[in-house]
């Protein structure tokens, strides 16, 4: 397998696990499972699963949840939103649970940041 069809930017351009990219983008908020997304790779779970973790480096639960993180850590530095907003909006379904993935991705609490720093 050659470079081009390695990585992040090989996997959106793959027919099968681009489609999972493009609905976990569009739509972070929605309580992905493995077999939800293997469905819209039109995959079985398993195959999804390696397939996945082999072009990403990261398992699609991985994947997924840095990628929330990531989208959240950019609201927090851009405005002013509470927990609950942020929980909502990227598939969380408390505070709590929140808190602690975006903990365990960066290290620190998500309101300790941003606003306290600017």
């Amino acid at each position: 397998e050659t470079e081009a069809k390695q990585g992040w930017l090989g996997a959106l351009k793959d027919r099968k696990i681009g489609k999972a990219l493009a609905v976990m983008h569009a739509h972070p908020e929605s309580p992905w499972t493995l077999d939800t997304l293997a469905d819209h790779a039109g995959m079985s779970r398993s195959g999804f699963s390696a397939r996945f973790t082999q072009m990403i480096g990261l398992s699609a639960k991985q994947y997924l949840t840095e990628w929330r993180m990531g989208m959240a850590r950019m609201k927090i530095m851009q405005s002013s939103v509470s927990l609950a907003e942020l929980a909502a909006e990227f598939g969380y379904t408390s505070e709590a649970a929140f808190s602690r993935a975006y903990k365990r991705v960066f290290g620190v609490p998500p309101l300790r940041e941003g606003r306290a720093e600017l």
